[in-house]
């Protein structure tokens, strides 16, 4: 007996068609989790990059379907299928892949930490004091791991404590007190997780860059680059005047102490000789 076939309907259909051809289209595909954004904030993410991206939320068996049905017009983009997680949504642009994850990043707002939600990032409540008077909430920064002890009246906080470690779930007790501190770890927005562009997936961890980080290690790559290609004496546009710099040096470091009398030494080495016969001199006369 044959299996009976799924129904599907004419709007899932129409909806799987339109997709498809958008994507067809698109140079850049992105998959964004919207679990935890409220509706609001999403209406007002898509409000301000209208005129930069295009979403499509839609579920993950769709969204597979679509994938799985553009990979002969672009190779590799079924690997998208395994960020598909939460609640997502397809993301359309034209924008550079590291250029929209820190667009969307731009976007985010700070929201306080509720329980059960996994750290971002390491968690710290830092030195110096908080607005609590003396009493029961020295025993909770303990219970926390965090030394506090009591100065002028208020609860002071003695040293940086990490109280949550990036990815690990946050206690409703810590939430309550970063809450109370008025630290908000969290972030509300659009959590681009994977961008496709030309069989290229890019991961979050990839696209989140620290620019200044990037730019200092790039400074310092040129810099090694143009040292290695000195030592080395390999002539290129960028470093021919430093070379160029470093012949004439050593060439004169070599005239000078071999007297050679090459244009430009002459009036040098004869100084030279000069200093040495008046040192000579006063040693045979002394």
């Amino acid at each position: 007996m044959s299996k009976p076939k799924a129904h599907v309907s004419e709007s899932k259909k129409k909806l799987v068609k339109v997709v498809i051809e958008k994507m067809k289209k698109t140079p850049i595909i992105g998959i964004a989790n919207l679990a935890g954004l409220p509706a609001a904030q999403l209406q007002k993410i898509q409000q301000s990059l209208r005129a930069k991206i295009d979403m499509i939320m839609t579920k993950k068996t769709v969204a597979k379907i679509i994938l799985e049905q553009v990979v002969k017009d672009k190779p590799g983009i079924e690997k998208l299928q395994e960020f598909l997680g939460g609640n997502p949504s397809l993301v359309f642009t034209k924008e550079n892949p590291f250029s929209l994850f820190k667009t969307l990043k731009k976007n985010k707002s700070p929201a306080p930490a509720k329980a059960g939600q996994l750290a971002p990032k390491d968690l710290v409540i830092k030195a110096g004091p908080t607005p609590f008077a003396p009493g029961p909430v020295i025993s909770e920064f303990k219970q926390l791991g965090v030394a506090a002890g009591i100065e002028g009246g208020k609860i002071v906080v003695k040293q940086d404590s990490v109280v949550c470690k990036t990815g690990k779930p946050i206690s409703e007790q810590l939430a309550s007190m970063l809450g109370r501190l008025g630290i908000q770890p969290m972030e509300i927005g659009l959590d681009l997780v994977a961008v496709y562009e030309n069989g290229v997936v890019y991961t979050k961890t990839v696209l989140d860059i620290d620019e200044d980080k990037f730019k200092s290690q790039l400074n310092k790559a040129i810099n090694s680059a143009r040292n290695l290609s000195v030592e080395a004496a390999y002539p290129t546009k960028q470093n021919i005047n430093l070379l160029i710099g470093k012949a004439s040096r050593e060439s004169k470091a070599l005239a000078r102490s071999q007297n050679i009398l090459a244009k430009g030494m002459v009036e040098e080495i004869l100084t030279k000789a000069h200093i040495q016969m008046l040192a000579l001199k006063n040693k045979i006369q002394g």
